[in-house]
C-alpha cells in the first residue's frame, strides 16, 4: 500500500455527480499520484468478436456509469478509495486492424502499467484481451487460477481458422502454461454448445464448471463454497464477461444468453472472494450500443467496485 494517504474521488458534496472528471468513479488519473495500489485501465478493443461488435466503447461506458458510486461499502465495512490508492490509468491504445499486433500491444501496455501500479482491473473490450493480460501477469506470479464468470467457456480452439478470438483466450492461456490447472473455474456457464466434446476438451484444459443452473438448484451458498474450495490460496485472476448476467440485467453485450445470473448473485459471489489472493481482474464485453438506461454499464461499474472492496478488505486484514 502507498505510504501517503490515498487521493480519493471528487467529493460529490462539492461537485455534482454529473460533473467532474470522466475517470472511473471520478478518481484521480494515475499521473496525479506517486504510485497506485490499483489501476483502473481500459482496453477499447473488439476485433476478436464473433457476433455483435461494440465492446471497444465499453471502457468509456463503464466509466460514465460509475459516477454514482459512493465511497463506503456497507456489507464489507470498508472504504476502498480511503484504504487503497486507486487511480484511472486511461486506455491502452492498440491496433484495431491486426489481432496479433493488438495482443502484443496489450501485453506491453500491461507490463508498463506494473511500473505504476501493484494491481490492475481492466475494462474491456472483448474477451480476447484476457490472453495478453494473463501473459503479463504470469511474469510476476507464475501460473494463476482463473476464476471465469461467463455464459460461454471461451476455451474453443479456433473460429474461421483464427487462433485468437474472444472465444479462445483460455485455451491459448492453458496451452502456454499460464494457468494453474488445479484451480481454474468457470461460473455461470449456460446455453447451447457446438458439441459435447466442448465440455471434455474444457476439462482437459484444467477447468471445473459451476453452471448458472447450479445457482437455481443448489443455491448461492453452495456455489460460493465450491468456488472457494477450488481456488484455495492460489493466486487468482478474476475474468468477468458481463454476459454472465441474464440479458434482462445486461442487455448491452455481444453474445447474450438467456438464463443468466442476477446482478445480486454476481455481486454476492464476488464478495465471497474476501481472503482469496486476487492478483488482478477484468470486466469485458460491455457493448453500449445494445444497452439502454445504462443498465449494463451500471452493473459493470458495480462489479468493478465490488472487486475494489474485496481488495481493500484483503489489504486491511
Amino acid at each position: 500500500m502507498s505510504e501517503q494517504p490515498p487521493v480519493g474521488p471528487v467529493d460529490a458534496s462539492q461537485v455534482p455527480r454529473y460533473c467532474g472528471p470522466a475517470t472511473f468513479a471520478r478518481l484521480p488519473e494515475i499521473r496525479d499520484v506517486d504510485h497506485a495500489d490499483i489501476a483502473i485501465v481500459g482496453v477499447p478493443f473488439d476485433s476478436g468478436v464473433s457476433y455483435r461488435p461494440g465492446a471497444r466503447f465499453g471502457p468509456s461506458h463503464i466509466r460514465a456509469s460509475s459516477k454514482l458510486l459512493r465511497p463506503f461499502h456497507p456489507p464489507l465495512g470498508v472504504s476502498p478509495f480511503a484504504t487503497l490508492q486507486v487511480a484511472d490509468a486511461g486506455d491502452i491504445a492498440v491496433n484495431p486492424f491486426s489481432l496479433d499486433e493488438a495482443i502484443t500491444g496489450i501485453e506491453r501496455g500491461a507490463d508498463a502499467l506494473r511500473e505504476r501500479a501493484d494491481r490492475a482491473i481492466t475494462l474491456g473490450g472483448d474477451h480476447t484481451i484476457a490472453l495478453p493480460l494473463l501473459r503479463s501477469l504470469h511474469r510476476r506470479h507464475g501460473p494463476v487460477s482463473v476464476l471465469h464468470f461467463d455464459a460461454h467457456l471461451d476455451t474453443w480452439n479456433t473460429y474461421f481458422g483464427a487462433p485468437y478470438t474472444h472465444g479462445t483466450p483460455f485455451r491459448r492461456a492453458s496451452e502456454e502454461g499460464l494457468l494453474d490447472p488445479e484451480g481454474c473455474l468457470h461460473m455461470g456457464i449456460r446455453g447451447p454448445l457446438y458439441d459435447a466434446a466442448d465440455l471434455t476438451d474444457d476439462k482437459a484444459l484444467g477447468f471445473a464448471i459451476i453452471r448458472a443452473d447450479d445457482y437455481e438448484t443448489d443455491g448461492l451458498p453452495a456455489a460460493v463454497e465450491r468456488m472457494r474450495a477450488r481456488l484455495g490460496d492460489r493466486p487468482v485472476y478474476v475474468s468477468i464477461d458481463i454476459d454472465v448476467l441474464d440479458p434482462s440485467m445486461a442487455p448491452g453485450t455481444g453474445t447474450p444468453e438467456a438464463g443468466g445470473l442476477t446482478s445480486r448473485e454476481l455481486l454476492h459471489t464476488l464478495r465471497a472472494l474476501v481472503g482469496c489472493n486476487v492478483v488482478g481482474a477484468d470486466v469485458v464485453e460491455v457493448a453500449p450500443s445494445y444497452d439502454h438506461a445504462e443498465i449494463t454499464g451500471i452493473a459493470a461499474s458495480h462489479v468493478v467496485y465490488e472487486l475494489l472492496a474485496v481488495l481493500a478488505r484483503n489489504a486491511a486484514a
